[in-house]
């Protein structure tokens, strides 16, 4: 690394002496270093990718996001496809991307970690989707995409809690959820090749791209990598709240199977719609940003994300 920029978040995370004391902390590693290093801050949404643009535009051959996953995946709609590299300090609620790369909640050893990594270029995951105004858009994603009950969680979080409660907010409002929601059904045909596409029933579709989220979830679908060449896909045949709540326990235990109702798929596209007798209206996040709606597609992109991974990371 030669020149970098810090984007920081100042909304990522809670509120604490010590979260204060990142941003500094990973600047003043990186000038120890004598690494060029220039500190650019977030003011709403879209500012991340803009003041990634900017920094290329630069020179800078290195972004730092200090923040969470979602700051992560707006850095990221602007750096696939170049050779910059990216790279993360955990500072957001849930870090699973970070927790992937072996990024510990220690800041001076993440940036530690960062300085000591290597560049490697990685696929990532395209979700094409429809926005709330009906347009269709699309996203690169690096942790997981999904269409569903989790999207549904992510599209009743509230900011202010969020940073006052932090994970928590996640479990209350998953329960909530799993009491009242119905779990519609909706199709999705998965393709493999040049063969017919399996076509089926879910109500939850989860395409994940990293080995573990960390925390709870843990290694939630084996299989899954940041380097792998295909989808890994979670999808829910059952619109059951004791099947979902017994896979949910079972998965913080660490002792999850698979079988004929929650079903683990390797595949190269998915394509998700509503049945003809639904007018359920189901969400589309990635990275835990709310997207949009149905229909969508989800595949891995032509183009690749340079990442700076540390020496400790899982393989």
């Amino acid at each position: 690394m030669r020149k970098v920029a810090v984007v920081e978040n100042p909304a990522s995370g809670q509120t604490s002496p010590r979260r204060r004391e990142i941003v500094p902390t990973t600047l003043r590693a990186l000038r120890n270093a004598g690494i060029e290093t220039e500190h650019l801050t977030t003011d709403g949404p879209g500012s991340g990718s803009a003041l990634t643009r900017q920094a290329i535009a630069r020179g800078c051959d290195a972004v730092i996001v200090c923040g969470g996953d979602g700051t992560i995946h707006e850095v990221l709609q602007a750096m696939v496809g170049t050779n910059v590299a990216l790279g993360v300090i955990p500072m957001g609620t849930a870090n699973a991307l970070a927790s992937d790369l072996g990024l510990g909640p220690n800041p001076a050893k993440a940036v530690q970690a960062l300085l000591r990594a290597r560049p490697v270029q990685v696929p990532v995951g395209r979700i094409s989707f429809n926005d709330s105004n009906g347009a269709p858009q699309s996203r690169y994603f690096t942790v997981a995409a999904g269409i569903g009950a989790d999207a549904l969680l992510m599209a009743r979080m509230d900011p202010v809690l969020k940073r006052r409660l932090g994970y928590l907010l996640y479990i209350i409002e998953a329960f909530r959820i799993w009491v009242g929601h119905p779990f519609p059904l909706f199709q999705a045909s998965f393709a493999n090749g040049h063969g017919k596409p399996r076509v089926l029933e879910t109500s939850q579709l989860l395409a994940v791209r990293v080995r573990s989220f960390g925390g709870v979830l843990g290694k939630l679908a084996p299989g899954a990598s940041l380097h792998g060449q295909n989808l890994c896909l979670m999808a829910f045949k059952t619109r059951s709240r004791m099947r979902y709540l017994r896979f949910l326990l079972a998965v913080i235990a660490g002792r999850h199977s698979f079988s004929d109702e929650i079903e683990l798929i390797a595949a190269d596209k998915v394509e998700c719609s509503h049945r003809d007798d639904s007018r359920s209206q189901i969400y589309v996040e990635a990275d835990g940003e709310l997207l949009g709606q149905l229909p969508v597609r989800i595949e891995i992109a032509a183009e690749t994300l340079t990442l700076l991974i540390p020496p400790n990371a899982q393989p």
